[in-house]
């Protein structure tokens, strides 16, 4: 039923919550691919900091900052292969639901799987919600996991 599956991580206990619901999908629905995914956001500083950052520092930053996005993939890589799953792993630089949306699109992804915090109200309106956004552009279901200690409520 599904070929590709893309699972959207960020690096916190909170996303990784949707790894158990892939090793179960991938492994009974015998998924032919798997990427771990990450996206970065832009680097910015305060406008009167980002003009005295050189060039190169920045450089320095944001690779340093890819490089250990790509170490914490390729360990949740290793760790779902121990549990017979191959996933490989996609670094990406932008605003999280468009790079979301464009790679889904391109590299023919036809399940997405998340985490969510499970925010509401004003919280969701002030902070946004990558899930809230991801779910009304994709073209291809997507699975949301609601956080481990998550309360019920609008």
């Amino acid at each position: 039923m599904y070929q590709h599956i893309m699972v959207t991580l960020d690096g916190s206990e909170l996303a990784e919550c949707v790894l158990p619901h892939v090793v179960a999908i991938g492994g009974g629905c015998s998924v032919s691919r798997i990427t771990l995914i990450q996206v970065i956001p832009p680097f910015h500083l305060y406008a009167y900091a980002e003009d005295k950052l050189p060039p190169k520092w920045r450089n320095e930053l944001e690779a340093d900052v890819t490089k250990r996005a790509e170490e914490y993939l390729n360990k949740k890589a290793a760790e779902l292969k121990e549990k017979g799953i191959t996933a490989e792993t996609k670094v990406l630089q932008g605003s999280a639901p468009e790079m979301l949306v464009e790679f889904a699109n391109k590299e023919g992804v036809d399940l997405i799987v998340l985490s969510t915090h499970g925010r509401s109200g004003v919280s969701r309106w002030v902070w946004g919600s990558v899930a809230d956004r991801l779910l009304r552009s994709a073209c291809v279901p997507v699975l949301m996991v609601r956080a481990p200690g998550c309360y019920p409520g609008i």
